[in-house]
């Protein structure tokens, strides 16, 4: 068994530069770190174009049998400690790690869906990946990000969604406005949260929606505003004004799940 040993290699200078957003778009590439998220991306049948594993997984974390054996299936690049520590991005590495081929840039929408969640210019990774955790949670399949919004394949985000990048379908848009008219012309309307207004979310019917989540310090932007069917706020009984945006973007998803949950009567 060949161990990579220099960080000269090439293949090691490529991983680095996949923390790079650039670099990823470049080469349509992004990585995962962590065994848990490894074998997810095996479950998923994420396209693993190569795994690497620490040679010596004893001094941080030992990798269990049978995701060994799955690993072995891929095309696998073993690596000192040193080298391993030299390319892992979290401060307590497990050992192993993987580059995944990116999705097809060219996905298209699916009107099939009951709400369709819209982020505008989402700028914190932690939200980012918190969101897209949540918009799987609750059965969707994807989500429309505006083109000012964190990169979905930054490691941070990938971290935070626990494997569920690797279910939904992250389309991006250059123009939301544009989208969201397209997406009328399919019986969605246009719900914004907004503390103008009397209306709750609770008074609100979640069926065919585009939900907007705005970016953390501006909220959603005034063009999208007033393009809105519906207003609504997040009731909130202290003296807190402002939610963070991936709770109240997460409270809002939650209200239609319990409202789906009541039509079924279950």
């Amino acid at each position: 068994m060949h161990i990579i040993t220099s960080k000269d290699n090439e293949i090691i200078k490529h991983i680095r530069k996949l923390k790079e957003k650039k670099y990823r778009d470049e080469y349509n590439e992004y990585v995962v770190e962590g065994v848990k998220i490894v074998e997810e991306a095996i479950k998923e049948n994420a396209k693993i174009k190569q795994v690497i594993v620490c040679n010596d997984t004893t001094k941080t974390y030992e990798i269990p049998t049978h995701i060994m054996l799955e690993i072995a299936k891929f095309d696998c690049i073993y690596v000192s400690d040193k080298i391993f520590n030299y390319i892992t991005q979290v401060t307590n590495p497990q050992g192993v790690m993987a580059i995944i081929e990116k999705q097809d840039e060219n996905m298209q929408i699916d009107y099939n869906q009951d709400i369709i969640v819209m982020l505008d210019d989402v700028q914190d990774p932690g939200n980012l990946g918190t969101i897209l955790r949540t918009v799987d949670s609750i059965g969707l399949n994807q989500i429309i990000v505006s083109k000012g919004t964190a990169d979905s394949f930054n490691s941070k985000v990938v971290r935070s969604t626990m494997g569920a990048i690797f279910r939904l379908k992250i389309i991006e848009e250059d123009d939301l406005i544009k989208t969201i008219k397209e997406l009328r012309k399919h019986h969605f309307k246009l719900l914004v949260t907004s503390l103008q207004t009397e209306n709750s979310i609770y008074d609100i019917d979640f069926s065919k929606k585009i939900i907007v989540i705005g970016n953390e310090a501006n909220g959603v932007s005034k063009e999208i505003q007033d393009l809105a069917d519906e207003k609504a706020k997040i009731p909130m009984l202290g003296r807190t004004e402002s939610l963070n945006a991936s709770v109240a973007a997460g409270i809002v998803m939650y209200e239609y799940v319990r409202q789906k949950i009541t039509r079924k009567g279950l």
